[in-house]
């Protein structure tokens, strides 16, 4: 039978940004109804970052063995159980799902409807035989993968992300479309379990990234037998009898065709708001997703957008902040604002790499006179004492110490970066991480002597040497 249901708050999306929206709306007490056709959880916990973490962690164990032998450890190279892996992976999912379940949501107070939702009205949704009427709506409907139009792709049975962890065989011979995280990540991670991995890229390997930084992480994979072809074209995808055949293009004119068992396609994203009927309710979008203000306001004002749906930052942790942005305009009617300038950026290889604000070529278009702080981690001594001294820290600031950006590549970036996050999105200045007491040994002694590297040429001066010289005079 039909029903009506009127609440304070519509969520279209169950995937971590709409998830954080309806928890908070409901623990406070709004009138919730959340709807989500597929799977509780969304992209992050079905396809992305959980299953490809889980994966991550297996494939560092297949490989810790070889770090050991300089310590005087030595292990027999490890045998593989593919299966016994990608149930690891299954497990890890059905963990953490039951915290994203309709069950918890309901419990919470919020009404969970499962059907596909559209617009009717400014106002109104059709979800199934449901009809809701909100005061406002927040659309977090995430994203799926972009399919490039490569000649024959459509006529060959290709994986993503949605897919891939699936596969309860190895692949013989991974061929992989898109240099980006998603690409590099599972490149490393297939490689490290035994599989024959093959990356192209069109353009650079996380060409968003310091190109210093990346570089020693896309090395990591060479040097682990990934083989990279990078500014190589796709021209043309076929099914063969010898598996799926790639024609490549390379940048100096060269043709090679490449033959794989399974071909993975990484090559970006786009919104899923083909649904949904935005003209029905006056909502303007692009090829990149809804067109929000600051405040994160389509262009009918009671509707709201969050994480992928907007495609102004693809990354769980976006979708989170900008939950708490909305929660904070819809039931404190506070005009609060999104600021993506400062949104951190984990890229989970091994070396990981973390990064927040601008790199190096970024700040230099912008403010001309930088100062580079390095810290390498070979000089560190937690990072020697595990046999670990690869990777990098890097952070650009101003004259005046502002910090402008900063990344790291080494084990555990993602955590050594967050002091940098902290003090950027504060307003602190390199002077607050100087200062910092940090627990010795340990890699986050980095950041501490990083930045006072800042002060050292001005501590170590002439001037500083006479005033030192004048003060001693006295008792």
């Amino acid at each position: 039978m039909a029903e009506r249901i009127d609440c304070d708050i519509a969520v279209i999306g169950a995937g971590s940004g709409g998830l954080s929206v309806a928890a908070g709306a409901a623990l406070m007490g709004a009138r919730t109804v959340l709807i989500e056709r597929g799977r509780m959880g969304g992209d992050c916990l079905n396809y992305g970052c959980i299953p490809s973490k889980a994966l991550i962690a297996a494939a560092r164990h297949a490989v810790s063995w070889r770090h050991a032998s300089g310590m005087g450890i030595r292990y027999n190279e490890p045998e593989i159980d593919f299966a016994a892996v990608m149930r690891h992976v299954k497990n890890t999912i059905a963990a953490v799902a039951p915290h994203d379940s309709a069950e918890r949501f309901a419990a919470l107070g919020a009404t969970v409807l499962r059907a596909e939702a559209r617009f009717v009205g400014p106002d109104l949704l059709q979800a199934g035989a449901t009809t809701i009427r909100a005061r406002r709506i927040v659309i977090a409907t995430g994203s799926r993968p972009a399919i490039p139009p490569i000649p024959g792709l459509e006529a060959v049975r290709y994986l993503t992300n949605e897919t891939i962890f699936d596969l309860d065989q190895p692949p013989i011979h991974l061929m992989i479309l898109g240099g980006g995280a998603i690409g590099i990540e599972l490149a490393q991670a297939f490689r490290r379990l035994g599989v024959k991995v093959t990356l192209i890229e069109r353009l650079t390997c996380l060409a968003r990234e310091d190109a210093e930084l990346s570089g020693l992480l896309v090395n990591a994979l060479r040097e682990e037998g990934v083989l990279l072809h990078e500014q190589t074209e796709v021209t043309l995808v076929e099914n063969t009898v010898s598996g799926i055949v790639l024609t490549l293009r390379y940048a100096d004119g060269r043709i090679e065709r490449i033959a794989g068992s399974h071909l993975l396609v990484v090559t970006g994203r786009q919104p899923n708001l083909d649904s949904l009927d935005l003209p029905r309710a006056d909502i303007a979008s692009d090829a990149r997703g809804v067109i929000v203000d600051r405040r994160l306001r389509s262009s009918n004002k009671r509707v709201f957008a969050v994480g992928d749906a907007t495609g102004l930052s693809p990354f769980t942790h976006t979708a989170g902040y900008h939950a708490g942005v909305v929660l904070k305009n819809v039931l404190f009617r506070l005009p609060a604002t999104a600021d993506h300038s400062l949104m951190p950026r984990v890229i989970h290889g091994d070396p990981e790499l973390a990064a927040v604000g601008l790199n190096e070529t970024e700040a230099r278009a912008r403010h001309g006179r930088i100062t580079i702080l390095r810290r390498s981690f070979a000089e560190n001594d937690r990072a020697r004492t595990e046999g670990r001294g690869d990777g990098l820290l890097k952070a650009i600031i101003s004259p005046r110490g502002r910090i402008l950006g900063a990344a790291i590549a080494g084990p555990e970036a993602g955590g050594l970066i967050q002091p940098w996050i902290l003090a950027m999105q504060k307003g602190l200045g390199v002077g607050a991480i100087q200062a910092l007491a940090v627990p010795y040994p340990n890699r986050g002694e980095a950041s501490k002597q990083a930045a006072g590297d800042f002060y050292r040429p001005r501590l170590l001066s002439p001037i500083t040497r006479g005033i030192v010289q004048f003060l001693a005079r006295f008792d």
